[in-house]
This record gives C-alpha cells, structure tokens and sequence, in this order.
C-alpha cells in the first residue's frame, strides 16, 4: 500500500518560488507538505496555493521564541501557540509541531537552561503540555511534540529520548497530542529503530524521515528505510511521514530516491 508522503517545503523544492512548491510536490506523488515558521510566510498566499494545487498541508512549528521547559515562559508560551494554532486554521493545517527548547537561527537551541535541574524542566514540560493539550482540544488540531538529536543538530534540546516524550503523551492522554517520531534524529540518539517503533508507535502523531549521516534523502546513509517504513505499516502507523531532508545534489535526485526508496 505505500507511505502516506509528506514534502517539507523548506528543504525541499527551494529552488522554486514559494508558492510553486505546492504543485511541484503534488505533481511528484505527495500527499502533502509542511513547513518551519508560519510567521515569515504570506498565510493568505500559502492556502490558496496549496489549494490550487490539490495538496493538504500538514503543519509546520508553533513555538518559535519560548520554550516548554523554562516556566517562566508559561504565559508567553500558551499565547503564541494560540497564534500558531489561528495561522493553521487559516491555511487549513491539520497540526501543529511542538519542541521542548526554543529554536533559533539554523535550529540552534537558543537556551540550555543549565541552570535548571532536569526536574524542573520535565515538570514545566509536562505542565505546559497539559494547557497545550486542552488548546488543542478546544481548537480540534492535533499536536506533534518533537524530540531533536542533540549532538549534529540541536546540542542542548532537552527532549532527546523517544520513551520519555512517548510517555508524557501518554500519561496526559489526550487525543491531540502525539509525538513526532523523527527517525533521523532517533537514530543518532538511541538508535534501536524498529524496537522503538513497535514500543510506542501508538503514540505517534507524525514520522520525520532523513537518511544519517548526513540528513540527506534515503540510500545516502546508513538507515535502512525499506525495512523502517515497512515496519511502520505492519504495527499499524497510518499517518503522514514527512520528508525533512536536506537534498544531496538536488531536489529532483531526492525525490526520485524517495519514491524508490521508500
């Protein structure tokens, strides 16, 4: 049956003007696509683009500046994901990704907070997670919380571990929030894919694909994304799987190695 495919836009496709990326990604067999920071994009332009072109957008970010395990960003943090979730339903989004740390510039963790102990940082996680939670059951969207590798990309995120974003999302029990399971990024932190996959796919809300080293298009690293992805279906993930990677050459070699690969 296949992967339901979904292009981010922002590494992928680049070499179009934004608003030709949706049909060029639909014309290549995506089902949809995604994108980082709504806040620079034309979100008027950005709907009637992706409905031109027939292609569903899935989400993109929606915590920019504030981070999830600094308490004091509480207010601030409840209040943009607010605006996030607004600028979803105006481009007709169906989520919203979430992150434990504020990304910066290069997705550069803008704050260790190594004068927090873990403590403090889980139990503001978990507490925020439990207002965002009610957002977004309140907005009916869906929330992906995502953990980052932190020693290529994101030195510093706190969030780093499948088992404990997994778990929280358990433990708060709602439907609109999931974990975004970023293969990529698991691979370098704990590896173990398809023992992971079968522990808590349940609890996922959006798959992130990225051959490592490199996070470049499947067949350039060392993940075996047949054997993944084929893995996903028969424990019975049905969502999206976004392509977020970085093209080796070009866009039209990736997509080409994503269709084959995957």
């Amino acid at each position: 049956m296949g992967v339901k495919k979904c292009a981010c836009i922002d590494t992928l496709y680049t070499e179009l003007p934004w608003e030709e990326r949706f049909a060029a990604a639909k014309n290549d067999g995506f089902e949809a696509v995604e994108f980082w920071d709504w806040r620079i994009r034309d979100l008027e332009a950005t709907r009637k683009a992706a409905e031109a072109a027939g292609i569903m957008i899935s989400g993109f970010n929606g915590d920019a500046d504030y981070s999830l395990v600094d308490p004091t960003h509480k207010e601030k943090y409840i209040d943009y994901l607010r605006q996030s979730v607004q600028a979803a339903k105006t481009v007709g989004a169906k989520s919203v990704t979430i992150h434990s740390n504020a990304l910066g510039d290069g997705g550069v963790v803008v704050n260790h907070y190594d004068d927090l102990s873990d403590t403090v940082k889980l139990c503001s996680m978990y507490d925020m997670l439990l207002e965002c939670a009610k957002i977004a059951e309140e907005e009916e969207i869906n929330l992906n919380l995502e953990a980052l590798n932190i020693t290529t990309d994101h030195v510093g995120n706190f969030l780093k571990y499948t088992q404990m974003g997994a778990e929280i999302c358990h433990l708060i029990g709602s439907p609109r929030l999931k974990l975004l399971y970023d293969v990529y990024h698991m691979q370098i932190n704990e590896g173990c894919i398809c023992d992971t996959i079968t522990n808590y796919v349940d609890q996922f809300g959006h798959i992130h694909v990225a051959d490592a080293p490199g996070r470049h298009e499947p067949g350039t690293g060392e993940i075996n994304y047949k054997k993944v992805l084929r893995h996903l279906e028969a424990c019975g993930y049905q969502g999206l799987v976004g392509y977020e990677l970085f093209p080796l050459t070009d866009t039209a070699a990736a997509v080409k190695a994503i269709m084959e690969e995957c």
